[in-house]
């Protein structure tokens, strides 16, 4: 038989799903994947009952429902100041992950150029290459995660035509100061490329951090992309609703490319979800106040037991570093400490162009009972990790 398309021939699947299929397999509390294991808002899933009952279960308009795409837009404008058309400048996906692949296949060409920035989320680079494209990582510098402005600046000289901003950033926590943004979009500008931004972590920041948009910034907001969804904001990361905001020549041209891809959303859950679209200020508030709880538990029990960890700045993520146990294959540490620790999380490799082997990803956004169960097997984990032998980690 004919071979199969060499784009896909180095495909892995997703490590961080994968850590989740392997945390069920020994029943391990599972801090790998991103998502929440409590309940969404009762408002929202009261009206999913309502919904379930009366409809609508068909297709709604391929890039998004009307009320739906409205309601995302009154949000936006809300938070950001930025009034975007919802009958020309918005695309409903399924989930930012669709709205990030729908932007790259409608923005690149095969052979163009992308900038990511590094530690990233695994499915930049993938979506990168699937549009024929070759990615330019450039290195946040720990501990903080800033970037060398030459050494970007030399990313955009090479010919880029899009960068990706995930901001706050999964997986280091960082957001993206005024200035910082203020040299990306100078440079955006100068070399007439575009920004791509994944903000689903928009709502989760955390003191003195402040959440700054991209297209706020002058001369950004024909050029700025947004992707996000409603997945993190509201704990419903099962029910695939993203979106895009662009300029009306940008979105005319995603939603071709999502048609193509998923036909829509699913009518019944974006009708479910405006109740949480119109959500009043306190709900947000309340949101950072519960995840700055969950970050001070985790964060402060890590530190207690001497762990050497990222202080994430906002989304729900922590870098620890695992240097102490010699650790030289992330991944079979990760399976490992799976298994015998009872302990779920993901290999920091995945994340990063550079050699990095000394970092494990863990996920916060838990309940108490949760984190408190999982603290319990991290005070295991040197005594395990010192005692063992015959492993394929050192």
């Amino acid at each position: 038989m004919r071979p199969l398309s060499d784009r896909t021939t180095h495909f892995t699947d997703s490590v961080i799903r994968r850590m989740t299929r392997i945390a069920n397999q020994y029943d391990s509390v599972n801090l790998s994947q991103g998502f929440p294991d409590f309940a969404p808002p009762k408002a929202i899933t009261d009206r999913l009952r309502e919904v379930a009952a009366e409809g609508p279960h068909q297709y709604a308009i391929t890039w998004g429902a009307q009320n739906f795409r409205e309601a995302v837009c009154r949000k936006q404008k809300h938070f950001s100041g930025l009034d975007y058309d919802p009958n020309g400048e918005i695309v409903i996906t399924c989930g930012s992950t669709e709205a990030m692949m729908a932007t790259m296949m409608s923005v690149t060409d095969p052979c163009d150029k992308v900038i990511i920035f590094s530690p990233f989320y695994e499915n930049y680079g993938a979506d990168t290459i699937l549009s024929g494209s070759e990615p330019i990582y450039v290195p946040l510098v720990p501990p903080d995660f800033h970037f060398d402005a030459d050494v970007l600046e030399a990313a955009f000289q090479q010919g880029a035509k899009a960068l990706v901003l995930c901001n706050p950033s999964n997986p280091c926590g960082k957001v993206f100061t005024y200035d910082e943004l203020m040299i990306i979009a100078d440079l955006a500008k100068k070399y007439d490329a575009y920004v791509i931004t994944d903000e689903v972590y928009e709502h989760i920041i955390y003191e003195p951090y402040h959440h700054t948009y991209m297209a706020t910034l002058p001369g950004m907001r024909e050029r700025t992309i947004i992707c996000s969804s409603l997945s993190k904001t509201y704990s419903i990361t099962g029910w695939r609703l993203g979106y895009i905001l662009s300029n009306p020549e940008i979105s005319e041209r995603v939603k071709k490319v999502h048609d193509f891809l998923t036909v829509g959303a699913p009518s019944p859950l974006m009708e479910a979800a405006i109740v949480g679209l119109n959500f009043g200020d306190d709900y947000y508030k309340g949101l950072q106040t519960q995840y700055t709880h969950r970050k001070n538990l985790f964060c402060g029990s890590m530190k207690d037991l001497g762990f050497t960890f990222t202080d994430p700045q906002g989304a729900y993520y922590v870098l620890m570093d695992v240097s102490e146990f010699g650790v030289r294959d992330d991944d079979a540490f990760c399976e490992w400490m799976t298994r015998v620790v009872g302990l779920a999380t993901v290999p920091g490799s995945s994340f990063f162009k550079e050699d990095v082997h000394h970092l494990i990803r863990l996920n916060f956004a838990k309940t108490d009972e949760t984190l408190y169960a999982a603290l319990n097997r991290l005070e295991t984990l040197r005594e395990k990790a010192n005692a063992a032998t015959d492993v394929t980690w050192r």
